[in-house]
């Protein structure tokens, strides 16, 4: 999706400005924290401690704060007064609306991606599948999440509609795509339901398109939503 131009966000020489900085950090942070939420390792009523996320992402704390405020804007987050940022409650249920809507989005993008997509470009995707397949039987965590992101981004694009990626990007932020790999079946499940969407794609039919992938997302949700389900109740946080 294309960003718009702005003559304030650098310097002439195509620098960014400190504060463009400051704002792409505070997003990352922003990013890190929802993964951690979203994959439970950051539970309902605990206080997230600014030092250590600024610690373990390598920055300052400034643009921590700033990304905890973004979240406590999204109601991801409380502000309790002289304690600090607290996990607001996550249930099972909200999982599975984000998904739900992250579903429509995507089921739509590949509709409209089936005219659109080349030959050349569905020879590639197909070659993403196996290649994701293979990184999967191989425990290549890393390359999975790689190559099911490129997956679903070359979709998104060819649905050649920036507003409708744009509304999807903002629900794509609270998949733990970072900690994905912790969700039980989620790494199988992006093989498993990738090869309907591929199908369909192939046979160009945007209907079955759009089916295959909405059964992916809410697939995934529902995953997601039930290891939200088990995680045990209280202030937890996992080693990582």
């Amino acid at each position: 999706m294309s960003q718009p131009s702005s003559t304030t966000s650098g310097n002439r020489d195509g620098r960014s400005s400190p504060r463009l900085s400051r704002t792409r950090l505070s997003d990352e942070a922003a990013k890190y924290v929802r993964e951690l939420i979203m994959s439970g390792q950051l539970r309902p009523s605990e206080f997230v401690r600014i030092d250590k996320i600024a610690d373990e992402l390598g920055i300052s704390v400034t643009p921590v704060r700033e990304g905890l405020l973004a979240l406590h804007g999204e109601g991801v987050l409380r502000l309790e007064p002289r304690r600090g940022f607290m996990v607001a409650e996550l249930t099972a249920a909200d999982v599975r609306d984000l998904f739900w809507v992250q579903a429509q989005l995507e089921g739509e993008l590949v509709a409209r991606a089936t005219k659109n997509l080349t030959d050349d470009e569905l020879a590639e995707l197909d070659q993403t599948q196996h290649e994701l397949a293979q990184a999967l039987e191989e425990q290549r965590v890393e390359d999975v999440e790689r190559l099911n992101r490129h997956f679903h981004r070359t979709l998104n694009r060819a649905g050649d509609s920036p507003k409708l990626s744009w509304f999807l990007a903002q629900s794509v932020r609270y998949a733990p795509s970072r900690f994905y790999h912790r969700i039980g079946g989620w790494a199988q499940s992006s093989v498993n339901d990738h090869w309907p969407i591929l199908e369909a794609l192939k046979a160009r039919d945007p209907e079955a398109a759009r089916e295959a992938m909405r059964n992916h997302i809410v697939n995934a949700g529902d995953l997601l939503g039930r290891h939200v389900d088990d995680l045990p109740g209280g202030n937890h946080r996992t080693d990582r």
